[in-house]
């Protein structure tokens, strides 16, 4: 019998308030209230935080306080990767961020989503799409990238932006939803 947590992993419909989902986001609330504390620390401080708390960490990679997420095991890094002050990542999914990327204050990387069934999503039932963010992106302050979308190498995505799809490399989107911008 396949766990709540193999659905999830996998991409199929799971329940969330599972026992050991529960437990996995229980660990990660309390690794969130240690690292959130952390800003006065050095770097070499919070980075070893961050390795403890997420999936994987590049090298120089640099998340600044508060940060949240739900799980944090499916959030990987890049070298020299930075998020600024207040980053969400709902991480039900995997979250790849590439080499290089800044990511703005308040950015919300969301991977989890419901069925479009309302029968569904009245018993409790989710899903998440994985989102890929390449190299060198710059995503501005506010902005939003809804599960399942990839972003390539060397994108820039505008501050306050709803990214609804994948944007392509070198691309630069703005808006709501985010449209391709002129160059």
């Amino acid at each position: 019998m396949t766990s709540q947590k193999q659905r999830m992993l996998t991409g199929e419909l799971y329940i969330a308030d599972d026992p050991e989902l529960a437990a996995d986001a229980a660990r990660a609330a309390a690794w969130m209230v240690r690292y959130n504390g952390s800003l006065g620390q050095d770097a070499a401080d919070r980075h070893a935080l961050l390795t403890e708390g997420l999936g994987r960490v590049g090298a120089g990679a640099v998340v600044r306080p508060p940060f949240h997420c739900d799980y944090g095991y499916n959030i990987m890094l890049g070298e020299r990767v930075f998020l600024n002050f207040a980053c969400v990542i709902l991480d039900v999914a995997r979250v790849e961020i590439g080499a290089g990327t800044q990511i703005g204050p308040s950015v919300q990387i969301l991977t989890a989503d419901h069925p479009r069934d309302p029968a569904l999503r009245a018993q409790g039932w989710e899903c998440g799409r994985p989102i890929r963010i390449g190299a060198n992106v710059w995503i501005g302050g506010g902005a939003l990238i809804l599960p399942g979308v990839t972003i390539g190498d060397d994108a820039i995505i505008g501050a306050g932006s709803v990214v609804t799809r994948d944007v392509a490399p070198g691309q630069t989107v703005a808006g709501n939803p985010a449209r391709g911008l002129a160059r």
